[in-house]
């Protein structure tokens, strides 16, 4: 049977009918779904989409001195940062206009403001300079901007979207009694991308994108202690990028405080005598070569004796550590790298390594006192020893006689100690080609601590060096194929005879130890060096009856409600083997240089029964430089090293100054000795820890009980 077109016509409407039916199921049950099922989560995350976290950095930890006084501190400042999301949405002329208008009320160029929102992975991104933190955080333009700024961001909105103005805490650095001690402070500079995603890894939720912390001195060995835990806050935004409310906070938590063992009242005056020293060894001529002396650099170490804690440690040149404080300039940083400018950010104290001349004879005297020598053993102190072709002279060319060790330390005689080291190199090393063959002076530097880190906690120590055998072979095998290279080459204008000459010897016996080597090192000259706080340490050592301390800098560490998290105790390294008669016998022999030695014309009418200072002097000469100069000194309580490089004779060139030095750390005035008047008081190292109030003061440790 056909089907009429009017049929037709009535199916093609009820299919078009069904369809759209379906349509409009369809869309119901969607609207529903999405309404009534998933409605509230979908409002979540609309409303999420207008709350941002901002990261609420700690206020770091107070670094305060044994007395409590505060060496690193903390202030408010104004901080001008941007939205870089705001930007997002700006053009690209509306852009440029913004950050020009940045860039002029902070006074900088816009090509500096921008390079400040560069992520530190993007091209042409600096470090130090880059962004390093949350893409979603406010990024820091400007850091100590005056109020008045910051005052003009904050009240002109529309001229300045996506731009904030807020007080953050930065290191503030009080300087009590004057001190400086950058190299022991250390300074902070921004997380790096490795160090953030190691510590993402570690779930180590005490550091962000935007986090600093400690690259050197006591900011980077204690800073897990001092960094505190961030904060969160969360905030309402708008479509520009404009706060319109807090939506909750989570508090920051501070960082605790370290106190440490430094005294600040000796570290001002360690730090005017050594700058002093120097500026005055300037103005001297030094005899040899008839220029005044460069004095580029010198050290001066205070320890307490029984315990190796350091009380004070100072470094020249050293560097303003403000300098770091909101991120520190190319110019700046440039200097404090620069040669010409001395190498500033160096610590001559422990990273510096020098020569240690005659300092270094009291513990040859311990090796040859355990080898073979008796104190009662008698040398000739003649003006010069002969090796080979050689002459060695004593200082001076004088010339003293036969006599034993005591009066050798006291007139710091050469001869006397090239006897016995040229004597040991006879018996047991005369084959230079040995590397193993025994040496009982290089084995007692190496008992003394000598060229290993002492174990400070201070990062970046230096080992120092011992240049025995196995030195002198392992530097020929680096440098033969240099220098054998050269010496194979026709000479040309460009090398000198005694560089060529000096070539051609290095490439054929460059190798061997010979006698030579071995008299030199017997009075700590040729290619041995020490840092200022390895001898500092060695002498301590002498003192407390031969136990070797790693030094440390902090003491404790405090929470920020006064409660003591960690004490950090003296922690012995090794003892050395001496006997205590042998270190009886040099304990007396270094009186014997300050009572009527070396040192003596520079402690005339101070009170030695009282105050009985054992000390040494010493005089390193280095090839091609002047003189630096030593003074070594300790007493049962305190240990005190002095040294210039370049800068002339030990006693001549810090002697005054270690005289100085220890008038402070006993209260001496004139012949008196006067304790309450002690920079320490009572004059002893203090034991108990500053008392930390509930007001925030820090109150000084009870005296110790004498």
């Amino acid at each position: 049977m056909a089907v009429t077109r009017s049929e037709r016509s009535r199916l093609r409407l009820l299919v078009v009918q069904a369809l759209v039916f379906s349509l409009f199921a369809t869309l119901f049950v969607r609207l529903y779904y999405l309404q009534v099922v998933g409605g509230e989560g979908y409002q979540a995350q609309a409303a999420d989409q207008s709350v941002r976290d901002i990261v609420v950095q700690p206020q770091r930890g107070l670094v305060v001195d044994a007395m409590g006084r505060p060496l690193v501190a903390n202030r408010l400042s104004w901080v001008v940062s941007v939205d870089r999301s705001v930007l997002a949405k700006l053009g690209e002329e509306e852009r440029g206009q913004l950050v020009e208008r940045v860039a002029a009320v902070v006074g900088q160029k816009p090509g500096q403001v921008e390079r400040k929102l560069l992520d530190c992975g993007d091209e042409g991104a600096r470090a130090g300079v880059c962004w390093n933190g949350s893409p979603f955080q406010p990024v820091p333009v400007a850091t100590d901007v005056e109020q008045a700024v910051a005052l003009r961001v904050l009240e002109q909105p529309e001229d300045y979207p996506g731009v904030i103005a807020e007080q953050q805490h930065v290191r503030a650095y009080p300087r009590p009694h004057g001190v400086n001690l950058a190299h022991v402070l250390g300074y902070l500079s921004p997380i790096t991308e490795a160090e953030f995603d190691r510590a993402s890894e570690a779930d180590d939720r005490s550091l962000n994108g935007a986090s600093v912390v400690g690259r050197a001195g006591v900011e980077k060995q204690y800073d897990a202690w001092l960094r505190g835990m961030p904060g969160y806050r969360r905030v309402a935004v708008d479509s520009m990028g404009r706060v319109k409310g807090d939506a909750g906070e989570v508090t920051a938590t501070p960082g605790d405080t370290l106190v440490t063992s430094i005294d600040a009242k000796v570290q001002g005056v360690v730090e005017r005598e050594l700058a002093r020293s120097i500026a005055f060894q300037r103005t001297q001529v030094d005899k040899v070569t008839g220029r005044p002396y460069e004095a580029d650099a010198g050290a001066a170490v205070v320890l307490e004796t029984q315990t190796g804690r350091v009380v004070a440690m100072a470094s020249q040149p050293t560097y303003d550590p403000d300098l770091w404080v909101g991120g520190i300039s190319e110019k700046d940083l440039t200097r404090l790298y620069s040669e010409e400018a001395g190498t500033p950010l160096l610590s001559r104290a422990t990273q510096g390594q020098f020569a240690p001349g005659s300092t270094w004879k009291p513990f040859m005297s311990a090796a040859a006192l355990g080898n073979g020598y008796s104190t009662d053993a008698a040398l000739p102190c003649s003006s010069g020893f002969q090796v080979g072709n050689r002459v060695f002279k004593n200082f001076e060319s004088g010339a003293h006689g036969t006599i034993g060790f005591a009066r050798a330390l006291e007139v710091s005689c050469n001869t006397f100690f090239y006897r016995i080291g040229y004597d040991y190199w006879q018996r047991f090393g005369s084959d230079v080609a040995d590397v193993e063959a025994r040496d009982p002076l290089v084995e007692g530097a190496k008992e003394w601590g000598f060229g290993a880190e002492t174990g400070v906690d201070l990062p970046g120590e230096a080992p120092g060096r011992i240049a025995d055998r196995a030195w002198k072979r392992s530097y020929y095998e680096s440098q033969k194929d240099y220098y054998c290279g050269l010496a194979g080459k026709p000479q040309d204008a460009e090398t000198s005879d005694f560089v060529y000459r000096f070539a051609r010897e290095f490439c054929v016996e460059g190798f061997a130890y010979r006698a030579g080597d071995a008299v030199n090192f017997s009075i700590g000259q040729g290619d041995t060096i020490v840092t200022p706080l390895q001898l500092a340490r060695a002498y301590a050592a002498l003192g407390n009856g031969g136990v070797l301390y790693e030094p440390r800098v902090g003491k404790a560490v405090v929470s920020p409600d006064g409660t003591v998290l960690r004490r950090i105790p003296p922690r012995k390294q090794g003892r050395v083997e001496a006997s205590k008669q042998t270190l009886a016998y040099l304990d007396e022999a270094l009186k014997g240089v300050s009572t009527r030695g070396t040192m003596n014309w520079r402690l005339i009418g101070f009170p030695l029964d009282r105050v009985q200072i054992r000390s040494k002097t010493g005089s390193a000469e280095v090839y091609g430089k002047q003189t630096t100069g030593w003074v070594a000194s300790y007493t049962e309580d305190y240990t005190v090293v002095m040294m210039i490089s370049q800068g002339g004779t030990g006693s001549g060139s810090v002697g005054e100054s270690i005289r100085t030095i220890w008038e402070a750390l006993y209260g001496v005035e004139g012949d008196q000795v006067v304790p309450r008047k002690a920079a320490i008081p009572g004059g002893k190292p203090p034991e108990k820890l500053p008392s930390f109030q509930p007001d925030g003061t820090i109150l000084p440790p009870a005296r110790r009980s004498s």
